[in-house]
Formats: C-alpha cells, structure tokens, sequence
C-alpha cells in the first residue's frame, strides 16, 4: 500500500529525528512530506515509530493512505526525477 506521510513539528530536534525515522520507510518528495510503499506491518511499525517522536499537543503528523491506482494516477511536476516503484 502506498502512503503519503506529512509532517509539521516544531521542534528542530524532532523533526530531524523524524525524518530520519521516514527515510528509512520511503523516500522525501518535500521538506515535511515523503512518500512510502508499505506492506501492513511496516506501515504500523513506522507508525509507532513515529507517534513516539512526536507530541502531539505541538506537532502534526498526517498518514494518507493512496491505492495503487491512485498513487500512479497523481501528477507530479518539477523537482528530481521521481524513484521508480
């Protein structure tokens, strides 16, 4: 499954540390958003991973979901040549 993780933290700290986590997963397309392709357990491993990083009173952490067909329907202008998946 395809996921599209967006993220606004306003600590320096936490969000290097939370971008660190991501890359792991998937592959940054913007400052605060990176693309994962995921099956079930990665995707909640990286979830739990992250939602501990976070504080939720300060920070935003958005998880969407895309299915395939969408993921591969989804223009994208610009930027470095998008990884092949």
């Amino acid at each position: 499954m395809f996921y599209v993780v967006a993220y606004d933290v306003v600590s320096d700290r936490r969000r290097t540390r939370l971008l660190e986590l991501l890359k792991n997963y998937g592959t940054p397309v913007q400052k605060s958003v990176v693309e994962c392709d995921l099956d079930a357990r990665r995707f909640m491993e990286m979830r739990q991973k992250a939602l501990a990083i976070i504080r939720p009173r300060e920070d935003r952490l958005f998880f969407y979901r895309l299915c395939a067909s969408c993921f591969f329907a989804a223009e994208r202008f610009g930027g470095q040549k998008q990884p092949k998946t």
